[in-house]
């Protein structure tokens, strides 16, 4: 049977039931429901912040965009009423797009909704979370959010969540609102925050990484290359824009250099964060489908197996990177 709550008021010493509604009250989901909870949302959990509202993706705006302290997506899906198990499809729909978002896409989203960076609101947010061990969107968790369930639709987020591991919780809100005008807004959940933690944790999804460089032809090399660095996002332009015309200048770029570099190309970067900015693009090198950078960018590993640095173009490549620089700059004039 479905989750119900209910509420009883004390008075002169007997209990009431309150029988409320957000319809009847004339409260809504955009102008009420949504505003209570980008308020606080700790209502939907004590480790998720919200970093997007009625965010655009390929299937329609999205409730809510969250991010938990693993660095995990979360799809947010409000009903003012009974959750109807259409929402389940619908959520998941969104969650399929948002698993392919870079980082620099949702650190836009971020910037629009909070007027923070991604690294700064998550370490205001938490600060006992260390940033730079964060892997941005390896995982997507989904909450459905409504004052009622159908039972189909608690049967299947069980069985999707015990059987599967998908990170799928629905949390049903109960309103009321006293004889003296006071509202309350009260909530339980399908399955335990604390067990819903626990499955987050031990789920991840990670992401292909490898060292090894592509073997691709000069011409499919150039197109790879062309296609990847006209690429709108931060980080790639950050490659494109400093670490390379840099190591046509100097042939080798250190670790050090690439934070000093990084902070004469963006004023607005805190040199106290930039570390951050640089574990971003080691993992756009280290990424396996990205095997046609490393063909032409080499670097090492000196101080720490987890730490790229002294970045070099491959001699045999230098004549192709200034050529597609020149012809990428050329474009953009």
């Amino acid at each position: 049977m479905a989750t119900e709550i209910k509420t009883w008021q004390i008075v002169d010493g007997k209990l009431e039931l309150i029988d409320t509604n957000l319809a009847e009250q004339g409260r809504t989901e955009p102008q009420d429901l949504e505003v209570w909870i980008a308020s606080n949302s700790a209502v939907l959990s004590s480790d998720i912040l919200i970093i997007g509202r009625q965010v655009s993706t390929k299937s329609g705006p999205m409730d809510f965009l969250g991010i938990d302290k693993s660095g995990n997506l979360v799809v947010v899906e409000l009903k003012r009423n009974r959750i109807p198990r259409e929402a389940l499809a619908q959520a998941i729909d969104y969650a399929s797009d948002v698993a392919d978002w870079s980082i620099d896409k949702i650190s836009e989203i971020c910037v629009k909704y909070t007027s923070k960076s991604l690294e700064d609101f998550i370490s205001e947010s938490f600060p006992e979370v260390d940033i730079e061990s964060l892997n941005i969107n390896e995982n997507q968790r989904i909450l459905l959010v409504g004052f009622g369930l159908e039972p189909s639709l608690e049967r299947m987020i069980e069985w999707l969540s015990d059987k599967f591991g998908v990170n799928i919780n629905a949390i049903i809100m109960h309103y009321a609102k006293t004889k003296c005008g006071d509202e309350l807004l009260m909530k339980t959940s399908i399955i335990s925050e604390e067990v819903e933690k626990e499955r987050t944790k031990k789920k991840k999804f990670t992401i292909p990484m490898s060292d090894e460089p592509g073997s691709y032809e000069s011409d499919e090399l150039k197109s790879l290359l062309i296609d990847y660095l006209k690429r709108p996002q931060v980080t790639i332009q950050r490659i494109k824009d400093v670490i390379l015309p840099y190591c046509l200048k100097h042939k080798k770029m250190t670790r050090d250099k690439l934070k000093e570099e990084l902070l004469k190309y963006d004023s607005e970067l805190e040199s106290s964060k930039v570390g951050y900015h640089l574990t971003v693009i080691s993992n756009q090198l280290g990424m396996k489908k990205n095997d046609f950078l490393r063909q032409v960018l080499k670097y090492e590993y000196p101080n720490n197996p987890w730490e790229k640095d002294n970045y070099q173009i491959r001699e045999e490549y230098r004549g192709l990177v200034e050529e597609i620089l020149n012809e990428l700059n050329g474009n953009d004039e």
